[in-house]
């Protein structure tokens, strides 16, 4: 049996990416200056997450006006929300795995400390 971990899908785990997928995912599209101050991110920095994510078939970039200004827009395509999904699912699985195979207990100060219930102290 394989560990969780090793499914994860590189270019979504990264955090900043991670958090672009579910801004989109909430709303489907959205405008890059929406993501950007949802997420705290530089225009270069963001530009970077989404040359990756558009490379691997994750999102869409379309470049338009809105009037005269022009505008940005990035989309989640199918292959991002299922990306996101697995994601997700793999993220919940993990977190399973840890909630049954450990146990809480004081330690002799009295502070909580995590303990690998299949290991014997």
């Amino acid at each position: 049996m394989s560990h969780p971990v090793q499914a994860l899908d590189e270019v979504v785990h990264q955090r900043t990416r991670l958090g672009i997928l579910s801004v989109l995912a909430e709303g489907g599209r959205a405008q890059f200056g929406y993501i950007q101050e949802s997420l705290g991110l530089s225009d270069g920095n963001l530009s970077r997450h989404l040359q990756t994510l558009e490379a691997a078939g994750y999102v869409r970039v379309e470049k338009g006006y809105e009037g005269r200004r022009p505008r940005t827009w990035v989309r989640i395509s199918k292959a991002g929300r299922q990306a996101l999904a697995a994601e997700i699912r793999l993220l919940r699985e993990l977190a399973d795995r840890l909630d049954h195979s450990t146990e809480a207990f004081l330690d002799d100060e009295g502070s909580t400390v995590e303990r690998d219930a299949n290991r014997r102290s």
